[in-house]
């Protein structure tokens, strides 16, 4: 996790440097706080601007009024984290700084093949038009990054541990395999559309096709071409995410919302997220594995103890 304060800020070019982000649909409104509006990104930049405009004009004498943060998870940390964790996180850090009770806009970022968040907002005190302090912030931003890591045993990237992880034409127990995958897909959290469900399926050579009234799932090549028989969604007793009736609803519900060069976007990391939690969950497994058989031993050793005595 890095979290880096930017520093000689003016709020009008944080602010916009980030709506231009969102313009290009390389960033989303992610988070608001503290503001008149309950939902402020319903308006247009310049509405938004004059939240901090309308505080800043009370006090004129400082010239650098704007505070511009951006939050740099690594991959591990947006797995353990996910996006409810990042947003009361970032609330934790805006309280740790001093700065809990002002207004503030959180963008969601993932132009650089990695998701970041940037936080605007102002350093003149929305209450008393003073200035606040902003004395050892590198201090205090460390500290809490600090205590975060140790919150939730974060640790830094490895390397991308090589996995061979896609189906192909000679793939075995493939129904039982394919019902595997989908269990592991359905935990996922940032997995938040069947359009991003869809693609991280992809990553395996797997698609789901209509097929008459129902849905068919493919093993395909690289180019999408299929490979195996197809396997009747009816036939798997653990079923995609989105794809119930249940979930297609609520697919469509926020779809109309979803930009499609924003589904586009996510691909970048989505790789690197599915891939990651796979190779968690894998060592998972493989822990409790290990801690099984230690357990067995020490009970075998013990019941030759009682015998002995």
């Amino acid at each position: 996790m890095i979290i880096k304060i930017h520093q000689a800020c003016s709020t009008k070019n944080a602010l916009f440097y980030n709506e231009r982000k969102v313009e290009r649909h390389y960033a989303t409104f992610f988070q608001s706080r503290n503001t008149p509006e309950i939902n402020p990104f319903h308006g247009d930049k310049n509405t938004r601007y004059g939240i901090f405009k309308e505080i800043e004009d009370r006090n004129t004498r400082v010239q650098k009024p704007g505070l511009h943060i951006s939050v740099n998870p690594t991959v591990s940390d947006l797995v353990r984290l996910g996006d409810a964790g990042i947003r009361t996180e970032i609330g934790n850090l805006m309280k740790h700084l001093g700065y809990e009770n002002q207004p503030y806009l959180v963008y969601k970022h993932a132009d650089l093949e990695r998701v970041h968040f940037h936080i605007v907002s102002t350093r003149i005190n929305c209450d008393t038009g003073k200035k606040i302090t902003d004395s050892y912030e590198k201090e205090k931003t460390q500290r809490f990054i600090k205590d975060l890591e140790h919150k939730y045993q974060l640790t830094k990237d490895e390397p991308q541990e090589k996995l061979n992880y896609r189906f192909s034409g000679s793939s075995k127990n493939l129904k039982q395999n394919l019902e595997s995958l989908f269990t592991q897909l359905n935990r996922m959290e940032f997995i938040t559309s069947r359009e991003m469900y869809d693609q991280a399926l992809k990553l395996f050579n797997v698609e789901i096709r209509q097929a008459g009234r129902g849905y068919s799932v493919f093993v395909t090549d690289e180019n999408g071409n299929p490979i195996r028989h197809p396997v009747r969604m009816g036939d798997f007793e653990e079923r995609p995410k989105y794809y119930s009736s249940e979930q297609q609803n609520l697919s469509q519900h926020y779809k109309q919302y979803l930009n499609p060069d924003q589904v586009r976007l996510s691909a970048r990391v989505l790789k690197s997220l599915v891939v990651k939690e796979l190779i968690r969950q894998v060592k998972t497994r493989l822990g409790d594995g290990e801690n099984m058989k230690e357990r067995k031993f020490k009970l075998k050793n013990s019941h030759k103890l009682k015998k002995r005595m």
